[in-house]
């Protein structure tokens, strides 16, 4: 196989594996809410629906570990709690997720079945992409990500061609704001973390063992993912926000979405769209089960029978969560997402950056501010945290749910600083 043939599947899979259901569902969502200030939106959901994702992707491209590597130096203890604490979060919120939107939006108008039979079939078929993950990159880069692509693009043009509406008038206080907020419910940050260490092992697998050739491979694989996210990204944003004024109020993301492809592709557009949903979560559902299994295996010394066992606990746990409505996941995946989306992209940062300005000593101090100052937003989500007013007033973007941001910006500038002054005096 060509080198650049290779580069495109696992670009296609890279793609594929966090193109899942906020993916599709949330921008619409948001271009309809944001409506003339689209772009402001686009502008901040990028950032951490694209740009941080894909910087894990390197990270992993420079790392070649597992997600453990990438935060072992705050700690042994922190990385190994890191761990379980983003492979709990992936297999109860994300993965199910998936379910909950194929059957909404896949399932449901056309045969009424119920959620618990659709989720239970969804995990079942996922199970058996795990067990065979050797052939991951292949069934997904080369046939099933071409085909999303295909969809989406077509339901862009249609919705870009020939446009007469207005648009609405934004919704949204802090335009750019809410675009990064949102671009946490993709769980996009998390994504990149689990699924780099999914490519690795799976090129590993495919007889790729040269670390500069498997860095320049993700590298490039990873940009063209990023590329196509944005174009996708954008263009459903935009979708959204060219065919607002024609929305109901008050209409769900799933709503939308199903709109925005019937105005499209017509009455055929809601065939489509199911089966556009149903590749698109399921490809992503994949990839967290994979990545997960990966991890537990590694903890047992390669155990095939422990991968095999965390995969179907991993499918029950999704079969259980899945059933439930769209809407009460995303609302519940809150907490969650403020908890663990700061420190991971910190993690993501610190491991992209220069060693030299990422010593153990960096890592340890910039990983301890953020989740000091993430706590008042997580304590918010819960709707408990009030008694922290006072202190968080003083605290710039605080009112924003980004509190840590220049906290942990300043402490990489001025961990950075002391070490070089103290090598100075040496």
């Amino acid at each position: 196989m060509t080198k650049n043939k290779e580069i495109l599947i696992v670009g296609f899979a890279i793609f594929s594996l966090f193109f899942g259901a906020g993916n599709l569902i949330l921008p619409p969502f948001l271009g309809a809410n944001a409506g003339e200030q689209w772009w402001l939106v686009f502008l901040g959901f990028i950032i951490t629906a694209v740009f941080i994702p894909i910087l894990g992707i390197l990270a992993h491209a420079k790392v070649q570990g597992t997600m453990y590597d990438l935060a072992k130096k705050v700690a042994p203890w922190f990385s190994s709690l890191y761990c379980v604490f983003m492979y709990l979060i992936a297999v109860t919120i994300p993965a199910p997720r998936t379910a909950s939107v194929t059957h909404e939006m896949a399932i449901q108008p056309f045969f009424g079945t119920s959620s618990l039979l659709t989720s239970s079939l969804y995990f079942l078929l996922i199970f058996i992409f795990a067990v065979n993950r050797s052939k991951i990159i292949n069934l997904i880069g080369k046939f099933l990500t071409p085909v999303i692509v295909f969809i989406l693009l077509a339901v862009i043009a249609l919705a870009s061609s020939g446009i007469t509406h207005e648009m609405n008038l934004n919704t949204y206080e802090a335009p750019f704001i809410s675009g990064v907020l949102e671009g946490y419910q993709t769980f996009d940050a998390i994504g990149g973390v689990l699924i780099g260490a999914v490519i690795i092992i799976s090129l590993n697998l495919k007889g790729y063992t040269s670390y500069g050739e498997i860095k320049t491979l993700i590298t490039k694989a990873g940009f063209f993912a990023g590329s196509g996210l944005l174009l996708i990204y954008g263009g459903l944003l935009f979708s959204g926000a060219a065919l607002s004024v024609s929305f109901a109020e008050n209409s769900s993301r799933t709503d939308i979405l199903t709109s925005l492809s019937l105005q499209t592709l017509g009455t055929i557009g809601t065939s489509f769209l199911s089966i556009l949903v149903a590749l698109a979560c399921f490809t992503t559902a994949v990839g967290i089960v994979t990545g997960t299994s990966d991890y537990v295996k590694e903890i047992f010394k390669n155990s095939q029978k422990a991968y095999v066992v965390t995969a179907f606990i991993s499918c029950v746990i999704g079969v259980l969560i899945g059933h439930f409505e769209v809407d009460f996941i995303i609302r519940a995946a809150i907490p969650a997402l403020m908890f663990i989306y700061p420190i991971t992209i910190v993690l993501i940062l610190l491991n992209v950056v220069s060693n030299k300005f990422a010593s153990p000593f960096v890592f340890k101090g910039v990983v301890c501010v953020t989740f000091i100052f993430s706590i008042p937003d997580f304590l918010e989500s819960l709707q408990i945290g009030g008694f922290l007013k006072p202190i968080t007033y003083w605290i710039p973007l605080s009112s924003q749910s980004l509190g840590w941001l220049l906290p942990a910006i300043l402490m990489f500038i001025g961990l950075n600083f002391y070490n070089h002054q103290k090598k100075k005096a040496h």
